[in-house]
């Protein structure tokens, strides 16, 4: 796997689609089901920094009126 700092938000994203579909077919040995689960959780860490920061410019945003304005991004549960 590359460097996390590397990806973009959609290549985190599809390695950790790959890692979740790898883990629910169950027939990993449990060494490497670690890992992956290790590797899969440093992935949701980088995208959910990639998501705070487009957060946060896309609250720096100005508006027509040259003020700014709050966006809120919903989070799924």
């Amino acid at each position: 796997m590359r460097d996390e700092k590397e990806l973009n938000f959609e290549q985190a994203m599809e390695q950790l689609e790959k890692i979740v579909e790898r883990l629910e077919a169950g027939d990993v040995p449990l060494e490497k089901a670690i890992k992956d689960y290790q590797a899969g959780m440093e992935l949701t860490k980088l995208c959910h920094e990639k998501l705070t920061s487009v957060k946060e410019k896309m609250t720096k945003i100005v508006t027509e009126q040259n003020k700014l304005e709050t966006f809120d991004l919903e989070e799924e549960v």
